[in-house]
């Protein structure tokens, strides 16, 4: 089974691009099968389901959804091997504009869109910089000239990656992206021993424990302080 994951700030295309996708994926008579990870909310699942793909959600409430992907990868995996799927996609959160569930040998697709603003992508972290594929959504809202800037800006942030335009409504571009999803050489059986691209957040202070108080009597361990420069001036 192949395994692409998918990441992306909220709200920028990424299940519709999924959708499109896929359809274009049933072409080839290729089974695709769809885990979605999200924190509090989600009825994607939903959407899938009435294009009968198989689906599962995972939300990973109070926790890090990073943390969360990173601790059920493998039985993800696992779910999609026993399902029979030709290509198994993941789709992530991104809340943060932080995350960085992309796994080395693993394809990672994030999508981004261009009502974002202009300075977005200087603003998220490996989700963006560490993508093999940078899925550029909404272009059909803005200018030529604001597609191009904005295409220029995701370039400057990660020159490795190939930037490609879609449209999530008419699925415009989806088809190329289909032929660039699966390989039959990149088939796996388990990511156990792989290693993410990029370190997780860093976590675990006391208010990851359950403290609420505010007062640095109450803060400890992973706790960063902002510099607001001298005291004594």
């Amino acid at each position: 089974m192949n395994l692409v994951v998918f990441s992306g700030p909220p709200s920028s295309g990424k299940t519709s691009i999924i959708l499109k996708t896929i359809e274009a994926l049933k072409q080839r008579n290729i089974s695709v099968g769809v885990v979605k990870f999200d924190c509090l909310y989600t009825d994607d699942d939903i959407l899938y389901e009435k294009s009968g793909v198989p689906v599962k959600k995972g939300l990973s409430g109070a926790l890090c959804p990073d943390h969360f992907f990173a601790s059920n990868i493998e039985d993800v995996v696992q779910w999609g091997i026993n399902m029979e799927l030709d290509l198994l996609i993941t789709e992530s959160a991104g809340l943060c504009n932080r995350c960085s569930p992309y796994i080395k040998e693993i394809k990672g697709i994030c999508v981004i869109d261009n009502l974002s603003g202009i300075n977005t992508p200087k603003k998220i972290g490996p989700m963006l910089k560490s993508a093999d594929i940078v899925v550029i959504t909404k272009g059909d809202i803005v200018s030529q000239a604001e597609r191009e800037v904005f295409a220029s800006k995701v370039s400057s942030v990660n020159p490795r990656a190939m930037t490609m335009h879609i449209n999530g409504l008419t699925g415009q571009g989806a088809y190329e992206l289909s032929t660039l999803l699966y390989d039959e050489e990149n088939n796996i059986d388990s990511v156990k021993g792989m290693e993410l691209r990029f370190p997780m957040p860093a976590a675990m202070c006391s208010y990851c424990l359950g403290e609420t108080r505010i007062g640095e009597k109450y803060q400890m361990g992973n706790i960063r302080k902002i510099d607001l420069g001298d005291k004594d001036e």
